[in-house]
């Protein structure tokens, strides 16, 4: 067996990890995993996408009504809700235990992207944030890490819109570039890999919790952006 391959099946637990200097609550506890080669019919992602259909849709809404692509001063309002809700996310792609399920998950991170971004549009590199929050329980986390991947996929329409702002994947709107192997692609090598993580007990639960909780947390960030 390749090294660092993770065998088929393998069962591990593993214990709450420090991020950003804070410990995770003890009852997320550990998080019992295996990894299957065999992905049900009625898959994880199928699941989560049916039960946070509701919330993403009102997210999706909500965004919409901000016109954030009607000016680079409306685009500015939408990298700060970028800017904090990758924030949120990030300690979860740096996750070295998550990672080892997860696809290129290091690679996949977008917030020095978006800091990037903001230094484009508004010529300031934005401060350290800190998201009010206890750290992501990671079955929970698998449901964010969901949510932002997914993000990611939609934005192929949204660089459409940042284009006609004067801005592109080099510069402002970096964080919406498609991967080199395509964004459809990079997001079926996701969606495979969390499909084949096996949870125990109320894991399924847990993660569809967590996917919900990203899409409301994200609301809010556009309300605070954007206002009402």
């Amino acid at each position: 067996m390749p090294d660092g391959e993770v065998p088929t099946s393998t069962r591990i637990e593993l214990d709450s990890t420090v991020w950003n200097g804070r410990v995770p609550h003890q009852d997320m506890g550990r998080m019992d995993v295996s990894t299957s080669d065999i992905v049900e019919p009625g898959s994880r992602v199928k699941r989560l996408r049916s039960a946070t259909a509701a919330a993403h849709d009102q997210l999706d809404r909500r965004v919409m009504a901000g016109q954030p692509f009607a000016s680079l001063e409306r685009y500015a309002l939408f990298l700060q809700v970028q800017y904090r809700f990758h924030t949120r996310v990030d300690p979860l792609y740096r996750d070295g235990a998550l990672g080892f399920f997860l696809p290129d998950l290091d690679g996949r991170r977008r917030l020095t992207l978006i800091a990037q971004d903001l230094r484009d549009v508004t010529g300031r590199i934005p401060d350290a944030a800190a998201e009010d929050g206890d750290a992501i329980d990671p079955v929970a986390g698998l449901g964010w890490l969901y949510v932002a991947e997914g993000s990611n996929l939609g934005a192929a329409i949204l660089i459409k819109e940042a284009r006609k702002l004067g801005l592109s994947e080099g510069h402002g709107a970096r964080h919406l570039a498609g991967h080199p192997d395509g964004r459809g692609l990079h997001w079926r090598q996701f969606t495979t890999a969390l499909d084949r993580i096996a949870l125990a007990g109320d894991g399924e639960a847990r993660a569809a919790a967590g996917a919900t909780e990203a899409f409301r947390y994200v609301h809010r960030l556009v309300g605070d952006a954007f206002g009402g």
